[in-house]
Formats: C-alpha cells, structure tokens, sequence
C-alpha cells in the first residue's frame, strides 16, 4: 500500500496532524528508506485496568500496526509517579512506586485486548518500554541539564498552568516536569510520530522541540478526540465512575453502554468500535432517520463492544438478558437463585431482606411504595402481602432480581444469593 492510501486510511478519526501535510512526507521518506515509521504512544498506570477511553489511541495505534508500522508503548512508570497536568485544575496525587508498578502489569496484559501480540508479517511485534529504563539511570546533573532545554515562560503558555497561575492556584515544581519527561520519551526512542488525545497537545510539542536540541528529525504529532463518559459530559475516567472497563464483565459492559445518552452513540460507534466506513455511514443515516429507534443502533453497539472484548456467545447472552430483564421484564438466564428457609409463607418485607435485594426493612418499604418490586412480572404494592414458597418465583427489586427456590433443608438454606 503506497504512502497515499495509508494517509486515507490514518486520517480517520483524527483531530489534528501536525505539522500539515508532513505525515504524508514522512510516509514518502520511510517508503524510500524502506523503513517503518516509529509511533509512539505512552500510557501512564494510574488505575488497575485500562477502559474505553484507553482503546481510542490503541485503536489507532493498531491501523499503524496493521500497514506495518512500528507500534512503541512507553508504560509511565516514572511520569505515574508525577501525574499529567493535562486536563487538570489542581495538582494529581502522587502514586507510590509500588502502586504505579501493580498498575503497570495489568496495562501490559490489556493493551493487547487490542493490539496483536504475536503477529505476522508485514505487521510488527509491539515495542514495549517503561520511561524508568531511562530515567532510573539519569543522575541529577543531567536533570539539570533536560530542564535548562525548556523556559517556564513556555510552560506557562500551557491552559492549564496559565488558568491556575492566574487564580492564584498552587502550581507544584515536579508539575512543571511532566511535559519535560514526556517530551523526552520521544527523544529515547526515536519517535517519528507521537498520538495523544486533544488535550495533550502541548506535551507533543515539547517532544518536538527537545528531539530538534537533541540532533533527530521532529516527531509528526496525531490528536485523537477526548471520549466522553457515560454521562456524555466529562472524559471518561475511573475515578469520575462514568466508564466502561475492557475486563467488564459482558452484562455489564452492555449495560453500561444502554445507559449512555442517545447523543452519544455515533460517537462511540466511530472512536471505540472496529465497524468499517460502510457500517458507520449505516449507523449515521440511522440515527438521523426519525423513523428507527435510537434503541436498536446502541442495542448493536452494546453487542459489537462485548463481541469485540468477550466473543459472539457472550455478547449473545448479554443482549438476550439486557432484554429479558429491561425490555421484556422477564428473567435473564445468569440469574442468581436463593432457597429461604422453612416451608410457610413470608411477608414482602421479610422476602426482600432476606434475599439480599434489600438492605433494611425500611429500604423494603420504600421500595413496595415506589412500585419497584414485583413477583414474576406482577406489581406489589401491597405492604401486607405475603408470599406462598411452594412453587419457584422470580423477586425483583428496580433492577435487582432473584429467583426464589422452593425451601429445602440443609447447609446454607436462607442465605441470600452470592
């Protein structure tokens, strides 16, 4: 595939490539060099898993690595341990070595949920490194030394130092390192082209500038958009609690994605799926066509994120159970069972305590007011009803169920389901 179709290719989904126009020059020049291009992303350990939000570069990261380029992941053990100012208005609490390095193992496991391993040619084994392999070994001088290749009049140029400046807000020194250290990955490896999300765009080009004072040819800078969270407002993030985990459990990864905003689906269709252009022009005249529920198109993404993540029988039996229990009101096939104790009837408060659907009695009773509980589809709304336990039953509160068993004797009878 010559320098020209790969640029169509690469372009989608971008924000910004710059400098203009030199991506294509640098596709030409590793065509006649007969060389790959060396595309760097780096990831910093701040949370035991990777999310969505993550796969947006990986995504990207692997059309470099599907045209056979040279995929390298820098994993931030040392800039973990400082935080990415980007995006923030106050300074990131510092993560301990120990908690920077257990985060840093899963990353390694994850990033291939998305990326090959084990390719073959012409794709390219990923090209893995931690910024400790480097920093670990600079002695104080030559910290000196990175940080006299940058002014602070530059670094306050920066959005988020300058708003936080002009408040008067603490601006921590080790802060003003990060850019620094980012920017040198780059010089490390011998980056030629580093991707990063729209707000890092100010990291990027300091890694330009410092390969420039170090002799290399400039890296090209990729900007991705920033995916939005569940709440379709702020990025996603763990510790907002609006994200969608690649480790998620199927049912729950399609849950999460039925309750995103309608507004938010054709983005995630384009930034976190692996649908074709075919497919996404599908998706775009569906969700303009007043005539086709909204529904129906995130009902497809829920199932293409778990089949991507889980395999085709399980996003199969996600869907089927999203819509027994939402849709349908009917019992998913995963649901948990529970076998009370004793033969006689019990009363409503009782039966969701018990079982483990409600915390308290007070909770029951709330619940029983709100018209949230029913017994196989029928509402209960009366506080003085009493169940028989003869025959099996499914016990739902909002969301929660349970299937009820017949009583029997023996070890562990009455315990509320696991």
């Amino acid at each position: 595939m010559n320098a020209e179709q790969q640029l169509t290719i690469l372009l989608r989904g971008t924000e910004e490539i710059l400098p203009q126009g030199a991506l294509l020059e640098r596709l030409r020049l590793c065509e006649r060099e007969a060389r790959p291009l060396r595309v760097k992303q780096g990831f910093d350990p701040t949370a035991a898993d990777i999310h969505l939000g993550h796969t947006v570069g990986l995504r990207k990261l692997r059309e470099f690595q599907d045209l056979g380029h040279q995929v390298v992941l820098i994993v931030g053990d040392y800039t973990g341990m400082v935080g990415d100012p980007s995006g923030r208005s106050k300074t990131r609490p510092q993560l301990s070595g120990a908690e920077v390095e257990a985060n840093a193992r899963t990353y390694l496991e994850q990033f291939f949920h998305v990326l090959e391993r084990d390719p073959r040619p012409p794709r390219r084994p990923v090209e893995v490194h931690r910024n400790g392999e480097w920093f670990s070994r600079m002695a104080f001088v030559d910290v000196i030394k990175l940080m006299s290749q940058y002014t602070v009049a530059r670094m306050l140029e920066r959005d988020e130092f300058a708003r936080r400046y002009a408040a008067q807000q603490p601006i921590s020194i080790h802060e003003l390192l990060y850019p620094l250290m980012q920017g040198y990955d780059s010089v490390a490896i011998r980056a030629d082209l580093e991707l990063g999300a729209t707000e890092q765009k100010f990291n990027l080009l300091v890694g330009r500038a410092l390969q420039e004072i170090h002799g290399q040819l400039p890296q090209i800078i990729l900007t991705l958009p920033v995916l939005p969270g569940l709440d379709g407002v702020q990025r996603m993030s763990k510790s907002l609690g609006n994200y969608i985990g690649v480790t998620d459990p199927p049912a729950e990864m399609f849950g999460k994605v039925m309750s995103l905003p309608d507004a938010m689906i054709g983005l995630y269709w384009r930034l976190v799926t692996d649908a074709d252009g075919d497919e996404l022009d599908r998706v775009t005249r569906e969700l303009a066509d007043a005539s086709v529920n909204p529904m129906t198109v995130k009902k497809r993404l829920g199932h293409r994120l778990v089949r991507m993540y889980h395999g085709v029988e399980a996003a199969e039996r996600a869907q089927r159970d999203f819509e027994a229990q939402f849709s349908r009101g009917e019992a998913p096939e995963s649901l948990p069972s529970w076998t009370p104790e004793g033969s006689e009837d019990l009363g409503i408060k009782d039966l969701l305590v018990r079982s483990g659907l409600a915390r308290s009695g007070s909770d029951a009773w709330r619940a029983v007011d709100q018209g949230a509980v029913s017994i196989d589809g029928t509402k209960i709304v009366d506080r003085n009803h009493r169940q028989p336990l003869a025959g099996p039953f499914v016990l739902r509160l909002g969301r929660k169920m349970v299937r009820v068993l017949p009583p029997r004797g023996g070890v562990g009878a009455g315990e509320p389901p696991r």
